[in-house]
């Protein structure tokens, strides 16, 4: 599982190990999760910003409910072994 950290401004730097990634109308999604393992850890749905200048990706936590409900299916789908809630 490939490890990322991620460096919110003005916070400590924080692990998170990608579960799966996809692209929706030209938006890359990840699922990611801060248990190394993949079972017991807090589950987040990440969107890439677009129009970004900078050399590094910024991914902020989806948080729009509809947003959130399809890309959570989509998810679901490609991770059999998965529920999302």
């Amino acid at each position: 599982m490939e490890k990322i950290t991620f460096m919110p401004d003005g916070e400590a730097a924080v692990d998170f190990y990608v579960l799966e990634q996809t692209v929706i109308g030209g938006v890359n999604y990840i699922l990611v999760t801060d248990a190394e393992d993949g079972e017991d850890g807090e589950a987040y749905i990440l969107k890439a910003e677009s129009g970004t200048e900078s050399e590094e990706q910024v991914y902020r936590i989806v948080e729009d409910d509809n947003e959130l409900a399809a890309v959570s299916g989509v998810f679901e789908s490609m991770l059999d072994d998965i529920d999302l809630v």
